[in-house]
């Protein structure tokens, strides 16, 4: 999978869905690879899907490894995440997959975050966008 983490002006976006159990979860947008597309462009279109922003990527952010149970059966996943700014606003979220979307500030989006490697991610992006 590949996903964005968008941010300008001391903000980034979050995107608000339900985990596979159903549960209510704020985090970035990312999706699936598709065949034909790199982890750059998968990013980008998963990015505009689910919230709406054209985009570009500043850089690559990092690699996160994680697994999880589905159906009894363990599932390994990969995400390559981008820090990225906002171009434009092309459209509205997918309403099958996110149910809202939020600009705050790192601070504020610290608050509801939940999975460990968000929370490095947003500190990854807070620092670069200091610097």
């Amino acid at each position: 999978s590949a996903g964005g983490i968008v941010a300008q002006k001391g903000k980034v976006l979050l995107i608000r869905s339900r985990t596979l159990r159903g549960d209510l979860v704020w985090s970035f947008p990312k999706g699936h690879v598709e065949a034909g597309e790199t982890p750059r462009q998968a990013a980008l279109r998963e990015v505009i899907e689910e919230s709406g922003y054209s985009c570009k990527v500043m850089s690559s952010l990092a690699l996160v490894r994680y697994s999880f149970i589905r159906d009894q059966r363990p599932v390994r996943k990969k995400v390559r995440w981008y820090w990225m700014r906002p171009i434009n606003k092309v459209g509205e979220p997918d309403a099958k997959e996110v149910l809202s979307t939020k600009w705050l500030s790192f601070g504020s989006a610290r608050k509801l975050l939940r999975y460990p490697a968000d929370f490095r991610l947003l500190s990854k992006v807070e620092a670069l966008e200091k610097s």
